[in-house]
């Protein structure tokens, strides 16, 4: 377990890596998404979602889109506002360069989809199934989402910033120069998950349940180490009590 989660003294922002004194490597910071939408036409609100449907430039603006088939749909520079994706089966879509902003939704199936050049501010979201999935300079910007499924998922150049993610399952993931920044991580499950270039010093708190020795790869603070103390004993099977 020595030498298996890499420390930086001081500084949480991603991609700052200093670290001095400790033989720290620097952490290569994720590249956020390059979102510039064009012109948008309003999507036509009587319409209903169609299984490998192009949707292009369109607003989705304050639209329920709850229970829909959107299966192997591409969203193409789009923008989607206060829409409500309660059950909405979106797997296999493609979402490419788009922002969904106070999205809500319990639910929602994006299992195997493809994000790329996504931004996703102020969700609410709860049990979303993403396992399988795609992501790629992807912004996750505040909002809570609960039980988010990313099991076997792909994750490159993403950012968690100022978000709530409670109970993640990141079980058998690939995480590449992702970052977590002033974001809460609660019950985070990292089982066979495996990490490079992971910047963790953002988070707070930092709550890995299971999986913490598949910490390597990851960036965390000295203080978060003596937090997730207790887990990595328990992992090694290192009893800790007093001295009588």
């Amino acid at each position: 377990m020595g030498g298996m989660v890499r420390r930086a003294a001081g500084g949480g922002g991603a991609g700052t890596g200093t670290g001095r004194g400790t033989g720290a490597a620097k952490v290569r910071a994720p590249r956020r998404p390059g979102l510039r939408l064009p012109p948008l036409e309003p999507y036509e609100e009587a319409g209903r979602l169609e299984p490998d449907g192009d949707y292009d430039a369109l607003e989705f603006r304050e639209t329920d889109l709850s229970g829909q088939d959107g299966a192997g749909a591409r969203f193409m520079d789009c923008a989607l506002t206060g829409c409500v994706l309660d059950e909405a089966s979106l797997r296999r879509a493609r979402l490419l360069d788009s922002l969904l902003t106070g999205v809500r939704g319990v639910g929602t199936d994006l299992a195997e989809a493809t994000l790329r050049d996504v931004e996703l501010h102020d969700a609410r979201l709860g049990g979303t199934q993403l396992h399988g999935a795609v992501l790629e300079r992807v912004l996750v910007r505040g909002g809570k989402i609960d039980y988010l499924n990313l099991r076997r998922s792909r994750l490159k150049d993403v950012v968690f910033e100022g978000c709530v993610l409670v109970e993640p399952d990141f079980g058998g993931a690939r995480l590449e120069r992702v970052a977590f920044v002033d974001c809460a991580l609660k019950q985070a499950d990292l089982s066979a998950a495996t990490l490079t270039d992971v910047d963790l010093r953002g988070a707070a708190p930092l709550d890995v349940t299971r999986g913490v020795d598949r910490l390597a790869g990851a960036v965390i603070s000295p203080s978060q180490l003596l937090d997730l103390a207790p887990v990595l004993a328990a992992e090694l099977g290192v009893r800790v009590q007093g001295t009588d």
